[in-house]
């Protein structure tokens, strides 16, 4: 089959990768324009595109697809391109652009979607850390046929696995991103034999995983510690989370939950030393924070970090 790809961050890459690797022809790759990255802010080109380049495939950056806006000449330009191919199907994930129906109906077999969710559990922009944030015991890859809603098409296919416990987004990202590509390339080859069927999904069960800001970063200790311990392992490595600790804020990067009642006031600093790590009191429970982070710092194992930044007082804000 004739495979165009769009795709943007590393997360596509792995699948971009193992389609190459599978043998799929793939005359155009789709993605994101340069953006500027790192200190010096310099245009850096992404991860897909990176990957094209190196194995000879020509590229193709629209800023939008939208053929009625102010770049609706370069969304022509990349429709005609399409028409001119005439692949057999479009593989889209985390591409970061709405693909329009002009668009969406130019392969002969359709778009299909690598989600990183067990459709309709999370929609959206974060799946993987919305999982886990939400306490999620398990989550998978889904293939989904496309269409203009947004990831409400049909499912193709799907596959599961389990959230580990001490499992952090970026962990998750890189096995999620294993499957995806394994799957697709499963999925295109059922296609090709038509031996894939399409299952509606059940709209009532789904939960939309909006996009992580960073000020949701903050950590507030009223609420349970098992709440926290899910967002600190959902927020590593981005935004990471913080809290103040007399006027200076501390990021946070591992944690545990422990069950047990304190008493405390939450926030409280139960404990902090070599044995117990930080402990912190909590609306329910307690939080065993075992790696931090001072402004300007290395990120720190605990009984590391408070022989330099004691927290043997005080509370947690």
């Amino acid at each position: 089959m004739k495979v165009v790809f769009a795709g943007t961050p590393d997360f596509a890459a792995t699948a971009l990768d193992a389609l190459l690797k599978d043998g799929f022809d793939i005359p155009l790759v789709l993605t994101q324009p340069d953006r500027p990255a790192g200190r010096g802010m310099q245009l850096q080109a992404s991860a897909v595109k990176r990957l094209a380049l190196e194995n000879h495939i020509p590229v193709s950056q629209p800023v939008s697809l939208r053929l009625d806006g102010p770049h609706a000449k370069a969304a022509k330009e990349t429709r005609d391109l399409l028409e001119h191919i005439r692949p057999d199907v479009m593989v889209v994930v985390a591409y970061g652009l709405i693909l329009p129906a002009a668009f969406l109906q130019i392969p002969r077999l359709g778009c299909l979607n690598i989600h990183a969710s067990l459709l309709p559990r999370w929609r959206g922009a974060a799946p993987i850390q919305r999982a886990i944030e939400a306490g999620d015991k398990e989550t998978g890859i889904t293939i989904m046929q496309m269409d203009e809603g947004l990831d409400t098409g049909p499912i193709l296919m799907q596959e599961s696995l389990p959230i580990l416990p001490d499992e952090t987004a970026a962990t998750l990202h890189d096995r999620l991103a294993e499957m995806g590509g394994n799957l697709i390339c499963r999925a295109l080859h059922a296609l090709e034999k038509g031996h894939l069927s399409k299952q509606p999904q059940q709209a009532d069960k789904a939960n939309y995983a909006q996009k992580i800001m960073k000020n949701e970063a903050a950590l507030d200790f009223s609420l349970p510690a098992e709440t926290l311990a899910n967002k600190i392992r959902a927020f590593n490595p981005f935004p990471g989370t913080q809290a103040v600790f007399e006027n200076t804020q501390i990021k946070i990067w591992r944690a545990e939950f422990l069950p047990e009642t304190s008493g405390q006031e939450a926030g409280t600093i139960i404990a902090a030393d070599a044995q117990h790590a930080v402990m912190v009191a909590c609306g329910h429970g307690i939080l065993r924070i075992t790696e931090l982070q001072k402004p300007g710092g290395k990120r720190l194992p605990a009984n590391e970090f408070i022989k330099g930044f004691p927290l043997e007082n005080g509370q947690f804000s």
